[in-house]
């Protein structure tokens, strides 16, 4: 017998997913003054030019970085990763062909303008997440500029090869200009951000670095506060318990952990076509997540697609894996592994992004706003199935408590429920908040010039960037307030719009920090 349904929903983004989450529109007070101030002509006429002259050479640069699949490979080195070698030659190339300095120290490149003993840096990398070719209407290591005009399609166009692109030829427009500096601008392009920070900070104990920092890996108008990342790791132990009743024989999703998944999928045994319709109405509900269910012989198996976003960002996608686990949740599973995993997602975590079922954890901060708690990545194991589960933390609480929580609500559910969920080690790292930048009011002054967006004010995001490793660092964009961020999804845009605004201001601003 062989039954099968797919549903898909009419809507993208379900409506219940609303979180308070790092956006422009936290309302809190920060610490720095946000006195509007007016940007000079030199770094208006300098961003007018640098349009005016540079758009297609900008999308030229671009489109061969993006070229280049940057993704680190566990237990290869920066020296032997082929990939990392071949785009470092063609920031060399680009570097030297604008006539600007260039200098490679390994996981770190620095290209510079100019040889005053003060210094500018901004902060990028070069490194990009993990894809799925399969997502992608062509691959996703090249520039696609057709297939939805206006916008510029490419695993890193966002994250972070845009950026590059576009401090390059901000330097270069300064450079035509002649303008006088009083402080040396330097680009950093770091090759293990998305990976592994150990090497740049190992890196930053032996090297003197710029005094004033920008990082272009984040938001606009200027970000002056970052949550910390962590991830709960929980084990569910597999059993063979013999039953006549459906069970659970197989359930998996995720990617990688600072991906929210799109795609999760679940093998019920022993079903029935009584099983199979009463989860098809229950399907028809559900909006922004779609559900394809085939019933062969006794087989059920389901897929989930909801949709891919930054781990930092949970409402802007659509978690398939806890909501695959909704689906399913009429039914209380046998507790051999991965029924004892949907029981556990349905009781501690559900459809929420805050954590607030997961014992006493869930808090928020005025400024940083609440904590999000989201599972990302299902690994399968031999004997065991591997729940990680991303979070996002502001100030206000330790790790110590954070721990304490985690563990308790754990010890009671296996309590309550005669389970056997076993916890890994969890990694909880630091929040981070920047108050004494001295060059915030100028970068909401050139956001303000450039957007005629008045009476901007610094924000919190989820992310981590590496703006918390460099002296007198703060975030400033490249993604727009209220925007879609779309770095660390299987759909990385950016818009040749944005690509060409992002121009204007980072050329101003970098005029304004580099003249002072």
């Amino acid at each position: 017998m062989l039954k099968k349904l797919t549903l898909l929903s009419a809507s993208i983004i379900t409506s219940g997913l609303m979180s308070l989450t790092l956006s422009a529109e936290v309302n809190a007070t920060s610490t720095n003054n946000t006195k509007s101030t007016q940007i000079s002509y030199s770094a208006k006429s300098t961003a007018d030019y640098a349009v005016a002259t540079y758009q297609q050479a900008m999308l030229d640069s671009l489109r061969e970085l993006v070229k280049h699949n940057t993704v680190a490979e566990d237990g290869v080195s920066i020296d032997d990763n082929r990939a990392h070698v071949a785009f470092k030659a063609e920031l060399k190339k680009q570097a030297q062909a604008l006539g600007l300095d260039y200098l490679d120290d390994g996981y770190v490149v620095v290209i510079g303008l100019g040889d005053q003993k003060k210094r500018v840096g901004i902060i990028t990398h070069g490194d990009v997440q993990p894809v799925n070719p399969k997502k992608w209407q062509k691959s996703p290591f090249e520039l696609d500029t057709t297939t939805e005009p206006g916008r510029l399609i490419g695993r890193g166009t966002e994250d972070d090869k845009g950026p590059i692109s576009t401090a390059l030829y901000a330097m270069k427009a300064i450079k035509d200009k002649k303008l006088t500096l009083n402080k040396r601008i330097e680009l950093y392009v770091y090759m293990a951000e998305e990976s592994d920070w150990e090497p740049l900070k190992a890196y930053i104990k032996t090297h003197d670095l710029p005094q004033t920092n920008i990082t272009i890996d984040a938001e606009y108008p200027v970000v002056t506060a970052e949550k910390g990342y962590g991830t709960v790791k929980l084990v569910f132990n597999k059993h063979d318990k013999p039953t006549i009743s459906p069970y659970i024989s197989e359930f998996s999703g995720g990617f990688f952990g600072s991906q929210i998944p799109e795609d999760a999928s679940a093998i019920i045994e022993n079903a029935n076509i009584v099983l199979l319709q009463r989860l098809m109405r229950k399907a028809r509900s559900y909006q922004g997540v779609s559900f394809d269910l085939e019933l062969k012989d006794s087989t059920l198996t389901i897929n989930a697609l909801g949709k891919s976003a930054h781990s930092s960002k949970p409402d802007e996608g659509v978690n398939a894996i806890p909501y695959l686990a909704d689906l399913l949740s009429s039914t209380r599973w046998e507790n051999n592994g991965p029924g004892t995993l949907v029981n556990f997602i349905n009781d501690n975590i559900g459809l929420g992004l805050e954590g607030k079922k997961f014992g006493n954890i869930a808090y928020q901060d005025d400024f940083m706003g609440a904590m999000t708690f989201s599972p990302t990545v299902i690994k399968q194991h031999e004997n065991n199935i591997e729940l990680n589960i991303n979070l996002r933390r502001p100030q206000g609480k330790s790790k110590q408590q954070l721990n304490d929580e985690i563990h308790q609500a754990v010890q009671s559910w296996n309590n309550k429920f005669d389970a056997e969920v076993i916890e890994l080690e969890h990694y909880i790292g630091d929040p981070f908040v920047q108050k004494d930048a001295p060059h915030i009011d100028t970068l909401l002054a050139v956001f303000s010039h450039f957007t005629g967006i008045k009476d901007a004010k610094p924000i919190a995001i989820g992310g981590g960037t590496n703006s918390r490793l460099f002296p007198n660092a703060v975030s400033f964009g490249p993604s727009m307030p209220n925007n879609e961020y779309t770095g660390h999804s299987e759909h990385e845009f950016i818009t040749m719009e944005q690509f060409i605004l992002n121009l204007k201001m980072y050329t101003a601003a970098l005029v304004e920090l580099a003249q002072k």
